[in-house]
């Protein structure tokens, strides 16, 4: 039942191209995030130039989607997979998301969702981004990895598209000023690997790019609210 009332993963169309509506949201919410959080980034000089990409991170909360589409380019336009259960029950957030593109919907009941798969190859054909967290959920603590799914380096194999590994730390609990660290790692090129083999270098790779963790003494305010915005 709750397979079928949630949106198709083709629900929203994917372009290289930002819509105005994401440069308009963009605009305005990348000062608010950098007002509310402090980022310590490392390896932009790594993300391409030119052409597209298949972006991978350790998951460990909500924010970890609007880091990276804030630290990336506009363009190519990158395009999240990730499941719509929770998202679709809070409508201003659901609103903001259907209106400014860049989700794909993954229902983890559909399994083989083929409508998935043509999706994604679909976005990375047309010259789009696609990200992909390859635990698949939030990780259970900072620093720590979940085993990664294979999706990412099948979709990289098929488009012959690098795969650009990012390291998230701090994004699990959050609160007013909270450092987050992100290291970018450089590109692994998916010539010659299998997506056994891909999904094992994506993992080592961000494994040794993760950056330590150690939780800032002092107040923690708006901790639960900014935690559980999203």
């Amino acid at each position: 039942m709750a397979s079928t009332s949630l949106p198709p993963a083709d629900l929203l169309p994917v372009r290289r191209e930002a819509t105005l509506a994401y440069r308009a949201v963009r605009l305005i919410g990348v000062p608010i995030m950098r007002l509310v959080f402090r980022f310590d980034v490392k390896g932009k000089e790594s993300i391409p130039r030119s052409g597209n990409y298949v972006v991978i991170a350790n998951h460990l909360n909500w924010l970890d989607e609007f880091t990276l589409l804030m630290l990336f380019p506009v363009e190519p336009r990158i395009h999240f997979l990730a499941n719509p259960t929770i998202l679709v029950t809070r409508k201003v957030q659901w609103f903001i998301v259907r209106h400014t593109g860049g989700f794909v919907p993954v229902v983890s009941e559909r399994h083989g969702d083929q409508s998935l798969f043509h999706h994604v190859d679909h976005a990375l054909e047309v010259g789009g981004a696609v990200g992909i967290f390859p635990e698949g959920a939030y990780g259970p603590t900072e620093g720590e990895l979940l085993p990664f799914k294979k999706g990412f380096a099948h979709f990289a194999i098929k488009a012959g598209v690098p795969v650009i590994p990012v390291a998230l730390s701090g994004t699990k609990d959050l609160w007013l000023r909270k450092r987050v660290k992100v290291v970018i790692g450089e590109p692994i090129l998916p010539a010659g690997h299998t997506p056994e083999s891909l999904t094992n270098a994506g993992y080592q790779r961000i494994k040794e790019l993760m950056p330590a963790y150690h939780e800032e003494p002092g107040r923690k305010l708006l901790r639960k609210r900014l935690t559980n915005l999203f």
